[in-house]
């Protein structure tokens, strides 16, 4: 079914190429390049015939094509946020292109900063290089001006700012997980959703925002260009580049409970030819919980070669050595089987062991070769690998504590470690076929992930400890034990896995109103047979899943409206698969889930840019969620939950709103607004099975953000600037979702809606900045909770100071 519907798409694409070929004779086309004064290409430049209102923006590599242009003399002008327009006389001829192109008086560098202040800059994770108003479904960029404005140093505080996406927990605090669309993904690169500049990354122990040029967000299904990816969106941090001319900033970030975090940014030529960067920080800090502690190193070097005009490498690296306290917050006691958070707990109260930690250190590095055939045709290449080590010991999950508050804690000793290797190729160009415009991606990638785990034995006072101590959480006197028992490493599990696709895309400008984006993407994903090696003598055995493949098709075809050259409509199918383990009825192995998403909306550009407002309405249906099987082959009931089958649903439904503006070059806004309705729409009778329509646990219904921030240039204010920022998370559950036959009355731990408000101020002279910000002034309280156990209380009332020098 999959695949007739793949090919009626093609087929239809093909009729109405053919039919429309006959105009070429009758109209011609207008092609060229924007550059800057240094040779870069001008991305999302706004470019327009006057006269005939026709209009389009450049791509990512600077060019345009305006198709199906009536025979005349025309005026070209070309538009940008906060620059002035400039002009040129074309003339167009029947079946004949006209090559006419620009160039700014502004460099690169000069025009990336108006991007960053105009928040008009695309999404370049989407690989082809797409103008914002040809992308068929949401997406979210959050600059370095609003990290550096909003003083972010964590991930998930910088995609607050991004429509329909909260935060989650991830286990023992040390991590983040972030939800969109009743979908969420976690740290592990085997999740396959975050990346760092296009490579997949691995984002525990908290990655370094606070020296990023943007965090950029793809919505919904994205298995065309990324394979077995998260339904509901993937993150791309995009580090800061080298430059060609000398500069950087060093800055003092202090804040409430000890903070002190200097960062150092620091760029410029080397030749003529090589350029470079080099950004570090150091964060250390107590914090709002007891006991808890950070510290951290990050550094972050970059090279930028130029072979020529048209060849240039990038290479990359990072470094960061983390020392987190693991915190598994306030814990839940457990009432008539009910799990609920203690009404009277401080946010303060730490229940881990005092001496628990969790150290990690994490490096990456990778090259990227770009080579521009012309302006019309460009390939790179990407390779990268990142290594991931984990060492922690601390209490066991607090998933047991009485209604009384006690519980035995026992320990768990943790050495893990993650390598993931990197390897794409994408072929972008643009040509036409008589009137009709294409831009063609075609690409592959191959994905590489390897975790190794270490299982332990923890010994104390000569015998294995199944309970450390006991204390209780409610009330906690007396003396907690200080030990630290030995823990020595009996075992290690070494899991692979390995995933390819390849993938084609093309933007069919019909006309210059109608277009039609299709493309459909091959996967494997291998997942290897683990191999377990007994430390103590040396002997490898194999776990009990032999190696599995899993290949599926994941088409898109997406119709785009765009009537003016400032509004473009779209309408789009896509899917993306899941990975499903178990077997079915007969044996053999689970197939794939397919995941269809049908998606549309409205995109705004007013302004030159200045103002963009979009919406945008979803449905995502799994119709075969595996879940356990109800019969046997042999029709007798199953008691097997390894036995599944697909034969489950999903559903979410959505819809947002994303409203961007800037004012003028002293004040921009943001505006944003999410609503989501996940829930089991079919299950079996078998006990165990979810219930139908209940709403799935961390998704709230309603998401909210608001930023205005505006700079003074008045006399005797000048340099002041001043901000507010206002995030809403709705009302969910946390714990797990209840189950067809459970002993439980409610496995859920409801949780209230709130709203935390941010107020900046700060003071530029020269080349000195002092920015201050008071966060969650009305000091709500609220709680992000990893299944029933990792109840974290968000953060009180606190300031961060930041004191910075450009040079």
């Amino acid at each position: 079914m999959k695949a007739l519907f793949t090919t009626t798409c093609y087929t239809a694409i093909l009729i109405l190429i053919l039919t429309t070929a006959t105009l070429a004779q009758t109209t011609g086309i207008v092609r060229g390049i924007v550059k800057t004064s240094d040779g870069s290409p001008a991305s999302y430049v706004t470019v327009s015939l006057v006269e005939s209102k026709k209009g389009t923006t450049t791509t990512e590599d600077g060019t345009f094509t305006l198709s199906s242009v009536t025979p005349g003399t025309y005026t070209l002008r070309i538009t940008f946020v906060g620059l002035q327009p400039q002009t040129k006389t074309v003339t167009v001829s029947a079946g004949q292109t006209t090559t006419i192109n620009f160039i700014l008086s502004e460099n690169a560098s000069q025009l990336d900063e108006v991007e960053v202040t105009g928040q008009t800059k695309g999404v370049t994770i989407g690989k082809a290089g797409l103008a914002p108003l040809d992308v068929p479904q949401m997406t979210g960029v959050v600059s370095n001006i609003v990290i550096e404005n909003q003083q972010i140093s964590r991930l998930g505080d910088a995609l607050r700012n991004v429509s329909g996406v909260s935060l989650t927990q991830q286990r023992q605090g040390v991590s983040e997980t972030i939800s969109a669309r009743g979908y969420s993904i976690g740290v592990g690169g085997g999740s396959g959703s975050i990346f760092k500049n296009g490579i997949l990354t691995n984002t525990s122990g908290y990655p370094e925002a606070s020296t990023l040029e943007s965090v950029e967000v793809l919505k919904g299904a994205s298995s065309l260009l990324y394979g077995n990816v998260s339904g509901g969106l993937i993150v791309n941090m995009v580090t800061k580049k080298p430059r060609y001319d000398w500069g950087g900033d060093v800055s003092m970030r202090v804040g409430s409970f000890g903070l002190y975090k200097p960062i150092v940014d620091l760029y410029g030529p080397l030749t003529k030819n090589l350029a470079f960067r080099v950004i570090g920080t150091y964060e250390k800090s107590n914090s709002y919980r007891d006991i808890v502690k950070t510290d951290r190193l990050y550094v972050n070097p970059s090279l930028l070669y130029k072979f020529s005009q048209k060849t240039t490498l990038l290479v990359e690296g990072d470094y960061l050595n983390a020392k987190l306290t693991p915190d598994f917050g306030v814990g839940a006691v457990i009432v008539n089987t009910v799990s609920q958070i203690p009404s009277d707990i401080p946010r303060s109260r730490f229940i881990n062991v005092a001496w628990a930690y969790n150290n990690m250190k994490q490096g990456s590095a990778s090259a990227t070769l770009t080579h521009q055939f012309n302006d019309r045709w460009k390939v790179n290449v990407i390779a990268g690998g990142q290594q991931t080590d984990i060492d922690s010991y601390g209490a066991g999950v607090p998933n047991s504590v009485a209604a009384n508050g006690t519980w035995n804690r026992s320990l768990s000793r943790g050495l893990t470690s993650e390598r993931n290797s990197t390897l794409q190729a994408n072929l972008t160009g643009r040509f036409n076929t008589g009137s009709i415009g294409h831009q063609l991606l075609f690409g592959a990638d191959r994905v590489g992930v390897t975790t190794t785990s270490n299982s332990f034995s923890i010994i104390s006072g000569g015998k294995a400890v199944t309970t450390y101590d006991q204390i209780n959480i409610l009330n906690p006197l007396g003396a907690e034990r200080t030990d630290i028992p030995e823990a020595t490493a009996y075992a290690r599990t070494t899991s692979p896995s390995v995933r390819t696709g390849i993938y084609v895309q093309d933007l069919i400008a019909l006309s210059n109103k109608v277009k039609v984006l299709g493309g459909v993407r091959w996967s494997s994903q291998k997942t290897v047979q683990t191999t377990i090696r007994d430390l103590a003598t040396g002997a490898e055995t194999r776990g009990a899943t032999a190696d599995k493949v899993d290949q599926a098709f994941s088409p898109k075809v997406a119709l785009i409206y765009q009537p003016l050259q400032t509004t473009s409509f779209f309408a789009s199918y896509a899917n993306n698969f899941v990975i499903n383990s178990g077997i079915d009825v007969n044996g053999q192995v689970l197939a794939p889930s397919i995941v269809d998403q049908y998606e549309a909306g409205v995109k705004n550009e007013f302004f030159s840019g200045r103002l963009t407002a979009n919406l945008g309405v979803y449905r995502i249906r799994n119709s075969n969620l595996a879940q356990m099987a109800l019969f046997a082959a042999d029709g007798t009931p199953n008691a097997n939950t390894n036995v599944r089958e697909l034969t489950g649903q999903t559903t979410s439904d959505g819809l947002e709103v994303d409203i961007t503006g800037t004012l003028s070059r002293n004040a921009y806004f943001i505006v944003g607004y999410g609503y989501n309705y996940m829930r089991y729409t079919k299950t079996s009778d078998a006990k165990g099975s979810y219930l139908e329509g209940e709403r799935l646990t961390n998704n709230p219904a309603h998401t909210g953000n608001a930023t205005l921030f505006y700079t003074f240039d008045q006399p005797g204010l000048r340099g002041l600037k001043v901000g507010a920022s206002a995030f809403y998370t709705g009302a969910r559950f946390g714990g797990y979702n209840n189950t067809k036959g459970q002993t439980q009355t409610d496995r859920r731990i409801p949780l209230s809606a709130f709203t935390t408000l941010d107020l900046t101020a700060g003071y530029s002279w020269k080349n000195v900045t002092l920015l201050a910000k008071l966060s969650n002034i009305t000091n709500e309280l609220n709680y992000l909770i990893h299944d029933n156990y990792s109840i974290n209380p968000i953060p009180p009332r606190q300031y961060t100071a930041t004191l910075s020098y450009k040079f």
